[in-house]
């Protein structure tokens, strides 16, 4: 008997989840999480946002400033 899918493991899939962080404000990405307020849900990648993504809160830095953390 196969074990059945959480509804949620579709969608993370087996990738990783991991944290970005804006150099400029501390802003944090976490894949886990997403960004309601921007859109952005549960689950999704960082590496899947656009590619003119700017930080939500300073505006300021582009998606090629962020940096991986580790938790």
């Amino acid at each position: 008997v196969r074990p059945r899918p959480t509804p949620d493991a579709g969608h993370l899939g087996d990738c990783a989840m991991a944290k970005y962080r804006c150099p400029g404000c501390d802003y944090t990405y976490d894949d886990t999480l997403g960004d309601a307020h921007e859109g952005y849900l549960p689950g999704t990648p960082f590496k899947s946002l656009p590619e003119d993504f700017t930080c939500p809160d300073c505006a300021v830095r582009y998606k090629e400033d962020f940096q991986q953390i580790d938790d």
